[in-house]
């Protein structure tokens, strides 16, 4: 994917202009983009500004320098990794909703009144108003 982005922003760019934090940046930008596209679910973050603009001076981006494509993907992994995941949290999220409220309703009906309902009722009965709620709030 990294090869990729190189390829359609570095390789076509043949005048000797310099690039700027802007033109990083646009770049990196596609490139998150590019990922983001290909994985589906999981989302990476762009990285912030300061991160950037700290690999952008690091590798002397400004100063004409051609970067080569293993120059390119190493700093866009260096820049990658901090920057963290989105939707994650939504899946753990999920995940405590779907599994929890269940569970944790089972305990509650079992301490309180056992044999009100039979659990073979009672737990798909709480998981599918589970999943309306979540539904209702947007959350899947």
């Amino acid at each position: 994917m990294a090869e990729n982005c190189y390829l359609k922003r570095f390789e076509e760019k043949t005048d000797d202009h310099e690039w700027s934090f802007g033109d990083f940046y646009r770049i990196v930008a596609e490139a998150v983009e590019e990922i983001n596209r290909r994985l589906g679910g999981t989302q990476i973050k762009v990285p912030s500004v300061d991160k950037l603009q700290e690999a952008y001076e690091r590798h002397n981006l400004g100063d004409g320098k051609k970067i080569s494509k293993e120059e390119f993907q190493k700093l866009l992994q260096e820049v990658l990794i901090g920057a963290g995941f989105t939707g994650v949290g939504g899946v753990k999220e999920f995940l405590l909703f779907i599994f929890g409220v269940p569970a944790f309703a089972v305990f509650l009906k079992n301490r309180i009144a056992p044999a009100s309902i039979p659990n073979d009722l009672f737990i798909p009965a709480v998981t599918s108003a589970t999943v309306f709620v979540l539904a209702k709030l947007n959350k899947i």
